[in-house]
């Protein structure tokens, strides 16, 4: 009982900060790894029919979902650590999500986070992932505004229509989905890019930047790191650029097996 008083105490001085104007991230950051620890010796992930009270998994949930969303809070800092922390997060919350939903009260935060969830697998490229992740959504929740809009993403990266998805870059549900749709753009931009460097020997720089959806100045931090050089011409040169050249069919082999398979039939026959 002493365990989960403190755990309270705690939640509550994060929820306390979380709620600010101005959050300190280091501070709920400290009360979070106490959290991490005092959830531990209570029944926050119950496994089997061990009694465990509405009250113990609904606090744990709120912990969590706090937690999910300092994760995001903190990607400007470091996105490594940001995508990490966040990707442990859900798979906690899935659990209450999915597995106790009959069980709990709904959260009010419960599809932000799982459209967060469906986005952060699309920008780290994890279509497979993906569509496992959406399996699990009932037909009906397909059209809440959270879930609605990475899936509508995905749909745009199948057919290639790129500039859709940078369009929607302005129409996100939710400003916590900035984080993964920079990553997005920035993995489509990746993409293109290559596909520039084995598809042209030089491309103009306003060329460039039309095919890479970026401004004149996203396009010079782009090149650079990409260490793309601008010559005088104002071209971008790709001939440094290793291509990889088609291997040529194997014709005569090709046509032997062919005349081979022929002749086996015409004995058959």
């Amino acid at each position: 009982m002493a365990a989960l008083k403190n755990v309270i105490s705690l939640y509550e001085n994060l929820k306390t900060e979380w709620s600010k104007q101005e959050i300190n991230l280091d501070l709920c950051e400290n009360y979070l790894n106490q959290l991490k620890v005092g959830l531990t010796e209570l029944m926050f992930l119950p496994t089997t029919n061990a009694s465990a009270s509405v009250q113990e998994l609904v606090l744990a949930r709120n912990i969590l979902e706090i937690g999910a969303f300092h994760s995001i809070a903190i990607g400007t800092k470091d996105p490594q650590l940001s995508f990490d922390r966040f990707e442990r997060y859900m798979v906690q919350l899935k659990c209450y999500y999915l597995d106790y939903k009959s069980d709990l009260p709904e959260s009010p935060y419960k599809y932000q986070l799982l459209g967060l969830n469906l986005l952060y697998l699309l920008s780290q490229n994890r279509v497979a992932e993906f569509h496992t992740e959406l399996e699990l959504l009932p037909p009906n929740q397909l059209d809440n505004p959270y879930i609605r809009h990475p899936v509508s993403l995905e749909q745009y990266l199948m057919e290639g229509t790129y500039n859709k998805i940078f369009l929607a870059k302005g129409n996100v549900p939710a400003q916590s989905y900035n984080l993964f749709m920079d990553k997005l753009l920035e993995t489509i931009r990746g993409e293109i890019g290559t596909c520039l460097e084995k598809a042209y020997n030089k491309i103009s720089l306003p060329g460039a930047a039309r095919m890479l959806y970026s401004d004149p100045a996203q396009m010079h931090e782009y090149a650079n790191q990409k260490k793309w050089v601008l010559g005088p011409d104002k071209f971008y040169h790709f001939s440094n650029v290793e291509k990889k050249t088609d291997e040529p069919l194997p014709a005569l082999e090709l046509a032997a097996q062919a005349i081979e398979y022929a002749r086996e039939l015409e004995m058959i026959v």
